[in-house]
């Protein structure tokens, strides 16, 4: 597996392999050829809601308006169904030709290439494996990430540092989102409305959604965020660790400690599965950062390995089959709101493993492999093509 840095990438949304990774590519191009011209063919999902996502905007912003962009047909037999063909000109002339694979996450392909190719650092690449290392070293999963990449600790108090900003920012930000479904920000209005007669248990759905709604609004405008592992589910993981940070009081070394759980278990579902909606549905995205945040919270919660495994397939299980079918191509409708469900859901997964751990018959890497399979089972429809579900059904109520 490669390092987490390649999982949580820093970046700009509301895409990130929509916007982030075409953007990642175009600045690739440019360093290789920088005075050459480029045609750029988006294919596949990136021609049925690139329009959405910005694509093209993402291009153009780094290879100039001298870029010519094409929609293709969306429907094209492809190795990924994330695919950029890109011709370079150069003097008029044809000077190379590329397909570029934006693989989720941000993470970029050049096809028969090994130019986007980063080292695997990971020996181990299934959970039974780890856990077996982990039982004999009588380590933590944070304790193994560090063990394999010392610099992890510090990327990642970034990487929470970023997170921490953009809910800030979202909280405090108000009015519509921009895409055209006139879409009205709501993170900051869950966040100061309490309920009359609120309970505990109440104010606390309420919080969470609050700064899952702020991380994934901000998103959805463009704004600049960490991907966990994606944009369109970029606000699970830091509405939960928010929320443990200021309610329960968890230090920010233990957060970061967190994160590096979470990670290691979305670098395995990434490895031997996918986090891409586009390849495998909305499970790969939405469900991994709930199996993710699940597995980071039981870390924060000094549970052992094998409560953490659980929760980790709990949050990942009772996500199979979702699709993913955002309207209009935005990262808005229904995307917005799952970030905030999947982030009471893995609160759920981990009390579940707390008391059921060891009455459990499928492991993590049972169910990872499921999701694939399940994704891959999906109808293209369903895989961020905007062609099927809520986007196809979607009318608008104003």
């Amino acid at each position: 597996m490669k390092s987490l840095k390649e999982l949580y990438r820093i970046g700009v949304g509301p895409s990130s392999s929509h916007s982030m990774g075409p953007e990642a590519a175009a600045q690739k191009l440019k360093e290789m050829y920088p005075q050459a011209t480029f045609k750029i063919t988006l294919c596949g999902s990136l021609a049925l809601t690139g329009k959405g996502h910005g694509t093209d905007c993402a291009v153009k912003n780094v290879l100039g308006d001298s870029a010519e962009i094409v929609f293709g047909s969306g429907r094209e037999q492809l190795k990924h169904p994330n695919t950029m063909l890109v011709t370079v000109i150069r003097g008029g002339k044809v000077v190379a030709e590329h397909s570029v694979l934006s693989v989720g996450g941000g993470r970029i392909v050049f096809e028969g290439e090994n130019i986007a190719e980063t080292p695997e650092i990971y020996p181990l690449n299934t959970f039974e494996e780890i856990k077996a290392e982990l039982k004999e070293r009588e380590i933590s999963l944070s304790d193994y990430v560090f063990s394999v990449e010392p610099d992890a600790q510090e990327y990642l108090t970034t990487v929470w540092e970023q997170m921490k900003v953009t809910l800030k920012e979202g909280l405090n930000a108000e009015g519509e989102l921009p895409g055209g479904l006139k879409v009205m920000r709501k993170a900051r209005y869950l966040w100061q409305s309490k309920h009359i007669g609120e309970t505990e248990e109440i104010a606390e759905n309420r919080i969470i959604c609050a700064y899952a709604f702020a991380v994934a609004e901000q998103n959805a405008a463009g704004g600049r965020v960490v991907t966990a592992p994606t944009c369109g589910s970029c606000g699970v993981i830091p509405a939960v660790m928010y929320y443990m940070k200021k309610q329960r009081k968890y230090s920010d070394e233990k957060i970061v400690r967190a994160l590096a759980a979470a990670g290691l278990i979305g670098n395995l579902i990434k490895t031997n599965a996918s986090i891409s909606g586009a390849e495998c549905g909305c499970q790969a995205e939405i469900g991994s950062a709930c199996s993710m945040a699940a597995a980071g919270l039981a870390e924060l919660f000094d549970m052992d390995i094998e409560q953490a495994e659980y929760a980790a397939e709990v949050a990942m299980e009772h996500h199979l089959g979702l699709t993913c079918d955002p309207v209009n191509g935005l990262v808005q409708i229904p995307c917005i709101e799952r970030n905030a469900v999947a982030a009471m859901r893995a609160i759920n997964a981990v009390n579940i493993a707390n008391f059921l751990t060891y009455t459990r018959k499928v492991s993590l890497d049972t169910i990872i492999k499921t999701m694939y399979e399940t994704g891959r089972d999906l109808s293209g429809r369903y895989r961020e093509t905007s062609e099927g579900g809520l986007a196809k059904l979607y009318k608008s109520r104003t």
